[in-house]
């Protein structure tokens, strides 16, 4: 039996690394927020919880004492929060985290990175040896700056890291992706900027099904990985889908790129002056992401790991709709 820390537990990618790790049979101990909804079900499940904030080294170095294998999920999982709290918690957070793991000896401490850490080139497939490049966004700039953390860790204090580099996760539980996508679909609030944008979609099986085989495959050490289900979808044919799913007519406005970014420039500058909390309905970030046509790679992982998705982009598709039909529709937008 393993000992394993998760942050980010009561989260998407947490909250389904739990279940995959406790079907293992392995120990798990979760690092939770004071007063976090999601603690009682993680009680429920046989989670152990250390009940603080990653932000706090002492509380962090008390979660991962005597654990064997750290899975690091927890982040601020949105593209509208305050640049303070994006270095406090993923860059400042990560650090605690690889301290605490080295003190306590960790076999593995694995990182829950993003693609987008690859930057926003299109002329290329990108694969895990292409830098770094910052999108001047919060987010992204923020999983950099944390990955250099982790790497320096690796390399100069010997800490056994692994990199992974998702696309678009999804599945059962997401909170981010498909259902701000039906939200919007709904109150027909959604347009389109580029009639040719692409996504890589991630089910949420496969993913966990990476990192559970990289937290311990040695060969993975030092090594960062892509993931996604090895097949890309055009963005309008996902919504289309997840219109035809829901009963209701498929978008089809469209507007130019620069009148979308224009647009979320605008509404983050007043929102900005006038110091609103809720999400701008469009953010630079947004418009960059779901307007591109970026293409990458996993072969790494099958290369070098045997790895495969397991879960084709069309079943987990129906998954995701079979379960989402299921929720409150009118309570899909929660970031």
């Amino acid at each position: 039996m393993e000992r394993v820390l998760i942050t980010g537990a009561t989260g998407f990618i947490g909250g389904h690394l739990v279940k995959a790790n406790l079907s293992r049979g392995h120990q798990v101990i979760a690092l939770v927020r004071p007063d976090n909804p999601g603690e009682s079900a993680l009680r429920t499940e046989g989670v152990d919880i250390v009940t603080g904030d990653i932000r706090d080294y002492e509380i962090v170095k008390r979660a991962a004492a005597g654990v064997g294998i750290i899975f690091h999920c927890a982040a601020v999982v949105t593209d509208w929060a305050p640049k303070k709290l994006f270095k406090e918690v993923v860059v400042d957070g990560t650090e605690n985290l690889c301290k605490a793991g080295l003190e306590a000896g960790v076999s593995r401490l694995v990182h829950v990175s993003t693609s987008d850490v690859f930057g926003i080139d299109e002329s290329q497939v990108m694969d895990e040896t292409f830098p770094l490049r910052p999108w001047h966004e919060p987010y992204p700039d923020s999983k950099i700056e944390a990955e250099k953390v982790c790497w320096r860790y690796h390399k100069e204090l010997g800490l056994p890291v692994t990199m992974v580099y998702p696309c678009w996760v999804f599945g059962e539980g997401d909170r981010t992706f498909v259902p701000l996508l039906a939200d919007a679909i709904l109150k027909r609030e959604l347009v389109f900027w580029r009639r040719d944008a692409i996504v890589w979609p991630t089910y949420i099986e496969n993913l966990v099904d990476l990192l559970m085989l990289i937290a311990e495959d040695k060969r993975a050490v030092g090594n960062g990985y892509l993931v996604h289900d090895g097949e890309y979808v055009m963005l309008q044919e996902l919504c289309a889908g997840i219109a035809k799913e829901l009963g209701v007519p498929a978008v089809t406005t469209y507007i130019p790129y620069p009148v979308a970014y224009g647009a979320a420039s605008v509404m983050e500058f007043i929102w900005k002056l006038v110091g609103k909390k809720t999400r701008p309905l469009l953010t630079t970030y947004t418009v960059k992401n779901l307007g591109s046509r970026l293409k990458f790679t996993i072969a790494k992982a099958e290369r070098e790991l045997g790895w495969k998705p397991k879960v084709s982009y069309a079943e987990g598709f129906k998954k995701t709709m079979e379960w989402l039909k299921a929720c409150n529709l009118t309570m899909l937008k929660q970031k």
